[in-house]
């Protein structure tokens, strides 16, 4: 069963999403990508994305889905969002 998740981090460069993309797609059984910025106008202190999708496929075990959640929890620490 594949599951997909939406996920948002407030106010986060970038940078930042690129980087957790490319953290998480690590994972066995997961599958990660930005979602495009919808805004038509431009705000300096949103983000270029609105945020990032992932996706369990079959070969996804109780350990992906752990491991995706203490690097969720690692951004989540150390840009306070």
């Amino acid at each position: 069963m594949e599951t997909k998740e939406k996920i948002e981090f407030t106010n986060l460069p970038l940078a930042v999403y690129r980087e957790i993309v490319a953290h998480l797609s690590q994972v066995q059984g997961v599958e990660v990508g930005l979602i495009p910025q919808s805004s038509q106008e431009f705000d300096y202190n949103q983000s270029q994305v609105a945020g990032l999708w992932i996706e369990y496929t079959p070969e996804s075990d109780s350990q992906s889905r752990q491991r995706v959640e203490q690097i969720l929890g690692y951004y989540q620490q150390r840009y306070s969002v």
